[in-house]
């Protein structure tokens, strides 16, 4: 038997998740668990709490000279987060 409209399981899944309203969610934990890696772990050193409200991924830096560092690399620091998960998630980075 031959099905015609055979499809991967990988759009399956996203299609699911699209539906249930998930994928938001699950691309913003994403991005907050890809936060060491995208910026190392000397920063993530540095890292205290990490959340997303409004599009936004607000970083508490214990730093303020790092904090300071990190404001002039928000626009990068965006579109590497976005690109980590293949999806427009956040639209700014705040740090506090």
């Amino acid at each position: 038997m031959i099905y015609k409209k055979a499809r991967d399981i990988k759009s399956l899944i996203n299609e699911f998740l699209r539906a249930e309203g998930l994928e938001t969610p699950l691309n913003e934990y994403r991005i907050i668990q890809a936060w060491p890696e995208v910026v190392g772990q000397a920063i993530s050193r540095y890292t205290g709490k990490l959340f997303i409200k409004n599009n936004i991924l607000y970083v508490q830096i214990r730093s303020a000279a790092l904090r300071e560092n990190l404001s002039c690399s928000r626009t990068i620091l965006t579109e590497k987060l976005n690109r980590y998960v293949n999806a427009q998630v956040i639209n700014e980075v705040r740090f506090f």
